[in-house]
């Protein structure tokens, strides 16, 4: 038996780059995917097929997780779809990056309410559904620069940050229902944005990396799988760094 068979998952900011690679790596072992993003373009719709190519039910939404309101509405839509919600992985997040005393407000604003307002919008809209299920598995997507700070970021670090005690919290809060709440704290992986990095940039982050390399999507997949598995029954309330070593 799979891993995940029965489970549904809902991943947000799905349709590429991590969530991407947790949706696929949670379809491979059984869950059927609901994933969430601005808009279901071709890229997205891509993604639903790549997904439902593994045997499992998938479907892609259009939604604003930054809005309170929309998110109540798509999360009502997917359980009215799939019949349950078993994990919620808060994936959705941009940056806006510029020194502290450079960073205007709107910038520091957009980061906290699309990277940490979304997370609350979700837990909030999930949490019935799971408490009603006396079971659940939530799953936020921090960064280590969220435990360590990043000049630079002080808004993107600042939202991480804030995954990180959300996550804690709600382990607190919902234990006794049955829920666990996690977060992961991606260290430097190579994405189409990282990608982008010159070579000399990309080799000076793996010197400082024990591993000597940039973590991919797949090895933040992994870690997601396992969370959400029953093989993490007994797993709530912590933050899993998984940067190669960078930061022990």
């Amino acid at each position: 038996m799979k891993l995940l068979e029965g489970k549904v998952a809902l991943i947000t900011g799905a349709a590429r780059g991590i969530g991407k690679a947790i949706a696929l790596k949670m379809a491979s072992e059984g869950a059927d995917i609901a994933f969430t993003d601005l808009a279901i373009d071709e890229n997205a719709q891509r993604t639903e097929q790549e997904i439902a190519a593994l045997g499992v039910k998938a479907k892609g939404y259009a939604s604003n997780a930054a809005s309170f309101d929309e998110t109540h509405a798509v999360v009502a839509e997917i359980v009215k779809e799939f019949g349950r919600i078993d994990i919620l992985v808060n994936n959705a997040g941009i940056t806006k990056d510029g020194l502290m005393m450079r960073m205007n407000e709107a910038q520091w604003d957009a980061v906290l309410t699309v990277n940490l307002k979304s997370a609350f919008n979700f837990i909030h809209a999930c949490t019935p559904v799971m408490m009603r299920q006396k079971s659940g598995s939530i799953i936020n997507m921090s960064s280590v620069v969220g435990v360590h700070g990043n000049a630079g970021q002080a808004n993107y670090s600042a939202s991480k940050a804030g995954m990180i005690g959300l996550a804690k919290s709600i382990a607190q809060e919902l234990g006794s229902r049955g829920i666990r709440a996690n977060a992961i704290a991606p260290g430097f992986i190579i994405t189409d944005m990282t990608a982008k990095l010159s070579d000399e940039v990309k080799d000076e982050w793996c010197k400082k990396i024990p591993l000597r390399r940039g973590g991919t999507p797949e090895d933040i997949a992994d870690v997601a799988t396992f969370l959400a598995s029953d093989m993490a029954s007994y797993v709530t309330g912590q933050v899993i760094q998984v940067d190669g070593g960078m930061n022990c």
